[in-house]
């Protein structure tokens, strides 16, 4: 049901995180949204592993959300309904998004968000 699990971190400056993640450490850059300009979300990779950076403008909003885990699934509502059933919390119903996911975000056990989606499908891992 589950293929992938990444963690995505929070910055209010992607520059920053990019020429430390990137630059120093030597991740590649294996995707950007939106495509083209300055990027809102990245997606790195260095070896086997996977990190996303996501930029948000409001350092206030970082308190809770510094760190989100991304689990990709084959059906993002057959995986819901499933985590749902086991009294997962659900934080946000499923919903599609403009470059073709569709996520939904519930809770771990210690409250931390997690993002279950599916790709498009047309797509696969990144």
């Amino acid at each position: 049901m589950f293929d992938q699990l990444f963690p995505i971190l929070t910055t209010t400056d992607l520059p920053a995180a990019l020429r430390f993640y990137r630059d120093l450490l030597g991740a590649e850059v294996t995707y950007q949204f939106p495509p083209e300009g300055e990027p809102d979300y990245v997606a790195l990779e260095l070896g086997q592993s996977h990190l996303g950076i996501g930029r948000q403008d409001q350092p206030a909003d970082l308190a809770n959300d510094r760190i989100t885990l991304w689990a990709y699934a084959d059906d993002c509502d057959v995986a819901l309904a499933r985590l749902r059933a086991a009294g997962v919390p659900v934080l946000q119903e499923p919903v599609d998004q403009p470059w073709g996911e569709r996520m939904a975000t519930v809770a771990d056990p210690d409250g931390n968000p997690v993002i279950v989606a599916s790709r498009p499908p047309e797509s696969g891992p990144r």
